[in-house]
């Protein structure tokens, strides 16, 4: 059976030392069964000496068990046991019966016992201060009488100079009590407290066994959103394409197989991209290592202007403004940059309309960028451009560029323009090291 666990060690709240193991239970039974075995030897040599001749043996046979069998329960119930052996030991002593040293070496146990196994600090601390205190008023009393009463200990006098023999015999004995007591007490405290220290060890290794649990499954979610995200904007896009140049081969197909064939050619072009794409988000699932956020893709902001011919190619008449001096950026705001266009050009050809343009615009400043990339889809269709389609008030594509723009410190407009159509503006911060670069 296996120890059960440590509860957990709260600052400034009192640790409850949890109970032993089964196994303890067995040892301390075999510990209580030997100590019994010694002490009745004992016992034995000792009336050979003379020693508790006159009492009667039943009474020694009832001293030794008291004395030894309570320690089988020692960390069950320890300070009832370091109770009954703190009274048998004083009866012993008292009614001759018992003998003076396996019967200490037990009383030495069953006090460590109270500090080391006791539930409760404060009962601990109660039960040994009694016991002790006890013991000494026990032995002050016996050394007052003593010395009252010669017979007691007669090859002792009583006078001399600074210290007589009798006083130096006493001090020899409150030396050797305060030593023994002291002793039980301290080692006792000392596995408390490395029982305690082992806890806090044990808590501490499970909380960082759990926040590492937690920071697998959060890396985890975030590659899987991460992923999520671009296969949304890669599948898109490139659907979007191939569906409006198939359109449009089937339309032109018998009167003017040029175009037609220029159609084939985009849906060709447009599959073989979307296929390289879904290889390198395939290779970043397979990959033993945690990739980086831009290693699926090599797309940045130098490239909006193949969206911008895409989207014009596709049927939807498409702009590009550049303002401010371009500068280079991180591959993380290039690739989001990149994305959110591609991501509001498909929406354009989508649900902007067949009569619709579409205006991009990449505004540099001092500390940021901004893509903003505007349509002029009616009210209607301009909303289901902003990511509404099938997916209540928010889309996965508005969703997938909102977090694309959080997860670069940038942030993002979106919303239907007063004169019609639909706006959508990202403002990505510079980093210092990027104006550095730049």
């Amino acid at each position: 059976m296996t120890a059960i666990p440590p509860p957990p060690v709260v600052e400034g709240v009192e640790w409850v030392r949890p109970r032993p193991p089964r196994a303890a239970y067995h040892d301390d039974v075999v510990l209580a069964l030997v100590l019994a075995g010694a002490t009745a030897a004992s016992v034995v040599l000792y009336r050979i000496t003379g020693w508790g001749e006159g009492a009667p043996w039943w009474g020694s046979v009832l001293w030794v068990l008291a004395m030894s069998l309570p320690l089988a329960a020692r960390r069950r119930w320890p300070e009832i046991v370091a109770l009954v052996a703190s009274v048998a030991f004083v009866v012993g002593a008292m009614t001759e019966v018992g003998e003076a040293l396996f019967s200490n070496i037990s009383l030495f146990i069953a006090i460590y016992t109270v500090g080391a196994w006791g539930r409760s600090r404060l009962r601990a601390n109660i039960v040994r201060g009694v016991i002790v205190v006890g013991m000494f008023a026990w032995l002050f009393w016996g050394l007052v009488i003593g010395s009252l009463t010669p017979e007691q200990v007669p090859e002792l006098s009583r006078e001399g100079g600074v210290i007589s023999p009798y006083l130096a015999f006493g001090l020899i004995n409150v030396l050797t009590n305060l030593l023994y007591f002291g002793g039980a007490w301290y080692f006792g405290d000392s596995a408390y407290r490395s029982a305690r220290s082992r806890a806090e060890l044990l808590q501490r290794t499970a909380e960082l066994a759990a926040e590492r649990e937690r920071s697998r499954a959060q890396a985890v979610a975030i590659e899987r959103l991460r992923i999520a995200r671009e296969l949304h904007d890669v599948v898109a896009h490139h659907v979007s394409v191939i569906g409006v140049q198939a359109g449009a081969a089937r339309r032109v197909f018998a009167k003017d197989p040029d175009a037609a064939a220029a159609s084939l050619s985009a849906i060709e072009s447009s599959a073989r991209e979307a296929v390289d794409e879904l290889h390198g988000l395939l290779g970043t699932l397979r990959g033993d290592e945690e990739p980086a956020a831009e290693s699926t893709s090599t797309r940045g902001l130098d490239r909006i202007g193949e969206l911008v011919a895409e989207s014009t190619e596709a049927g939807v008449p498409t702009t590009l403004a550049v303002v401010g001096e371009p500068r280079e950026v991180s591959p993380v705001i290039g690739l989001s940059a990149y994305r959110i266009a591609q991501e509001s050009l498909t929406n354009v050809r989508k649900h902007a309309g067949a009569t619709a343009s579409a205006d991009v615009r990449v505004r540099w400043s001092d500390d940021a960028v901004e893509v903003e990339v505007a349509n002029t889809g009616s009210a209607h269709t301009a909303e289901l451009g902003a990511g509404r389609e099938g997916s209540g008030a928010n889309g996965l594509g508005q969703l997938g560029m909102r977090e694309r723009v959080a997860a670069a410190g940038g942030t993002i407009e979106l919303g239907p323009r007063a004169r019609g159509g639909y706006l959508v503006r990202a403002r990505f911060p510079l980093r210092r090291g990027e104006e550095v670069r730049a």
